[in-house]
C-alpha cells in the first residue's frame, strides 16, 4: 500500500500548492529588481519616498505574504482551471499582445471578445460593449483625469 507521500496524485498536489507562490516570489522578484533602476532623485529635490520606494514596500509585502502562505497553508490544491478561465486567461495574453500595437484598440476587441465568451448572444450588445465602454474609459482618462494613452493606431488620430 502506498502511503500518501508516494501517492503521485499527492506529490502533484504539493507541488502545484507550492507553485503559486513560489512563482508570485519569482515575479515580485523581477519586479524588484526592475524597480531598482528607477532614476534616483537628488536629495534637494527628495519630499519623502525615492520612486523606488513605494514598489518595492508592495513587493516586499506581497513576498511577505507568498511566504506565509508556503508554511501556513494547509488546504487542498484547486481543481483544474475550467476551460472558460483558461479561455479567459488567453484573452488577457491576447488583450495584452493587441495592447502593444493600441491599447484603445485592445479594450474594444477584449470587451467585445470577453461578453461574446461568456455567454452574451446578441450582436448590438457585442458591439456596444466593444465601442461603448472603451470609448467611455478613454475619455474618462484622456478628458477627466488628464491621462494621456499610449500612442498607437487608432489613438495618433485623436493626438494629432
Amino acid at each position: 500500500m502506498q502511503t500518501p507521500t508516494e501517492n503521485p496524485v499527492s506529490q502533484r498536489r504539493a507541488i502545484s500548492r507550492m507553485a503559486i507562490p513560489l512563482g508570485i516570489i519569482a515575479f515580485c522578484a523581477w519586479a524588484w529588481w526592475l524597480s531598482t533602476q528607477f532614476e534616483r532623485v537628488p536629495p534637494i529635490l527628495k519630499r519623502g519616498m525615492q520612486p523606488s520606494d513605494f514598489p518595492q514596500l508592495v513587493l516586499g509585502l506581497i513576498i511577505f505574504l507568498s511566504i506565509w502562505l508556503l508554511f501556513r497553508d494547509r488546504s487542498e490544491a484547486p481543481e483544474r482551471l475550467t476551460k472558460m478561465v483558461q479561455m479567459t486567461m488567453g484573452l488577457l495574453i491576447g488583450f495584452v499582445m493587441v495592447g502593444e500595437i493600441d491599447l484603445f484598440l485592445a479594450l474594444s476587441l477584449f470587451a467585445a471578445s470577453l461578453a461574446a465568451l461568456w455567454g452574451e448572444r446578441r450582436i448590438w450588445a457585442i458591439v456596444l460593449v466593444g465601442l461603448i465602454a472603451p470609448t467611455a474609459v478613454f475619455f474618462l482618462f484622456d478628458g477627466i483625469f488628464e491621462v494621456r494613452f499610449p500612442r498607437g493606431l487608432l489613438t495618433n488620430f485623436w493626438y494629432e
